[in-house]
């Protein structure tokens, strides 16, 4: 179905954009079946139809989607994989390929084809920019500098849309507000979860822009709703943003380099507030038509490495804060997590303002491991490998035979059914924080837990000599001396942490699945497989799911 719309060029002004910026995004639709976030015990989750759910996903190559015939044969393989949700992008150039005419086609035959398979969809407005550059916008924006001005690096424009200038914001907010429109008339079975705000902004090849609106602005005061939120946030702030504050004398009132120094860093912040302000707007906008959750993404910037190299304003987690100050249209800034310190960058993310959600990632063994300490030990709203339909049409990523991509998504794969089979185990364990998650390597061999009055220890299962080389895995109580796990590749032993207590052994251990809900029983492990009632193991060869029950003795 085409559905084309014409809107005339006073549906949105910046006054208006400017007054929704604060709201929580609610109308008069919303009601408690419109997917949205809301805190449940220990943590926030997504709840879909009056239920919490898991975003078991991932996301498909950046132009796989713009075509439906492409996509026809995907979706099968996707959920076969375990899948229940896919990031997909769709474009303000295919939307409003001519100003004021919106064309739904490929928004309508997505969802459809996302039915098809009982699979959900979050869609990326991919529109200003993605990968802070501007690639995606419609031609007619593109071609029109005086409307729509450019970044200015080193004197010299580049091919980067501007976030100073408020008719590119206006057009961006129209054209998402018709979108979100359009999604709340065709998707009356909440297909779609969620939306993403434009993709990993900000100004790269420089710590900010030097147009002249940008120039004038950095010459001007901060302004006065950052500063109050800094005062009124300061014990709270990140770290670094604090240090920094308050070694350029903790000012409330000042211009940008009075206030934050005159660094790369001052730059960052300044493009922080500015590319938050706008992506604000723009969430605004469409929640005014229809709430969807909302979040923007981040192209991560590691150590010292100097603004500009990575997009410069983008919500790193040193100037979350900045973009919390700037609205609260946008629920989540998020991390696309391709970095090796997993556990050390989902801790920055997961706060408690900042539910954890990711959008991008490594997929492959990576991933399958990486999986089961999202959801168990970050409370993951979800977790979403990038490019998670290579090798679907026989294609290859750059260095990966097919070979090597199938084996990968396999691993993958396994990974996915084993937590689709547990996921309301894992809701409930999030919501009581009864859960943890881990990944276990040679160089990281063993965690402990302390669960109930228990250490729970969990180590590489090293027995009999044929010791895994990694592990990974989760695990929740279901009851007071019973446990859930799920994994591969480790050993877990239980030990008071009164030691006037019993002390505790293992009654049994059972292997199993789940159907629809219903444990099935396997085999009852003992013997060598609990190294004779001593641990419980978790063979190293597949991920298995299974449950132990303890005893007390003295």
């Amino acid at each position: 179905m085409v559905s084309v719309m014409k809107t005339s060029a006073n549906v949105f002004s910046i006054a208006i954009l400017a007054a929704t910026l604060a709201l929580p995004g609610a109308r008069s639709q919303t009601t408690a079946s419109i997917p949205h976030l809301e805190k449940r015990g220990a943590t926030t989750q997504l709840i879909v139809d009056g239920h919490p759910m898991l975003m078991i996903a991932g996301e498909l190559y950046n132009s796989s989607s713009s075509s439906l015939d492409y996509m026809k044969p995907e979706w099968k393989q996707l959920a076969d994989m375990g899948i229940n949700t896919v990031l997909t992008p769709v474009s303000w150039e295919l939307v409003e390929p001519e100003e004021g005419r919106y064309d739904f086609t490929l928004v309508d035959g997505l969802i459809a084809q996302a039915r098809e398979q009982h699979v959900h969809i979050v869609f990326l407005w991919l529109a200003a920019w993605k990968n802070g550059v501007s690639s995606y916008p419609p031609v007619w924006v593109k071609r029109d500098t005086q409307r729509f001005p450019r970044v200015i690096i080193d004197g010299r424009p580049t091919t980067t849309l501007s976030t100073f200038s408020s008719a590119l914001r206006e057009a961006d907010a129209k054209a998402f507000h018709a979108l979100m429109e359009h999604l709340r008339t065709v998707d009356t079975d909440h297909t779609v979860l969620m939306m993403q705000v434009e993709n990993e902004v900000g100004v790269l090849g420089a710590s900010r822009d030097h147009s002249p609106a940008a120039e004038q602005a950095f010459a001007g005061q901060v302004p006065e709703q950052l500063m109050s939120y800094l005062t009124t946030h300061k014990a709270s702030l990140n770290d670094e943003l604090r240090t920094l504050w308050d070694a350029n004398g903790a000012k409330t009132r000042g211009t940008w380099t009075e206030v934050f120094g005159d660094s790369a860093r001052a730059d960052e912040i300044f493009m922080a507030w500015h590319y938050a302000r706008y992506l604000q707007a723009i969430a605004a906008a469409g929640k005014s038509a229809y709430p969807l959750p909302m979040y923007n993404n981040t192209w991560l910037g590691g150590g010292d490495t100097p603004p500009g190299n990575y997009p410069s304003g983008g919500s790193q987690p040193r100037v979350i804060d900045i973009w919390k100050a700037a609205g609260n249209s946008l629920d989540m800034q998020c991390p696309d997590l391709y970095a090796s310190d997993f556990s050390g960058w989902t801790s920055r993310y997961h706060r408690p303002d900042n539910p954890l959600f990711i959008p991008e990632t490594n997929g492959g063994s990576t991933g399958a491991a990486n999986v089961f300490y999202a959801f168990g030990e970050q409370a993951s709203l979800g977790f979403s490998p990038f490019a998670i339909d290579a090798g679907m049409h026989g294609d290859t990523w750059p260095g990966l035979s097919l070979e090597k991509i199938t084996q990968g998504r396999d691993e993958l794969a396994a990974s996915y059914h084993a937590i689709a089979q547990i996921e309301p185990f894992i809701l409930t364990g999030q919501q009581s924080g009864d859960i943890h998650g881990f990944v276990l390597s040679q160089d990281h061999p063993m965690v402990d837990f302390v669960m109930h009055g228990l250490t729970v220890h969990v180590s590489l299962d090293q027995i009999f000599g044929n010791g895994a080389k990694s592990g990974y895995g989760l695990i929740l109580e279901e009851s007071p001396g019973h446990f859930l796990g799920a994994g591969k590749g480790f050993r877990v032993s239980f030990t008071p942490r009164d030691t006037k207590a019993p002390e505790v052994g293992i009654a049994s251990i059972d292997e199993g699945r789940f159907d629809n809900g219903t444990w099935i029983a396997g085999r009852r492990l003992n013997g060598d497989e609990s190294d004779q009632g001593g641990y419980w193991r978790f063979d190293q060869r597949e991920v298995h799911i299974e449950r132990v029950v303890l005893y007390e003795y003295k």
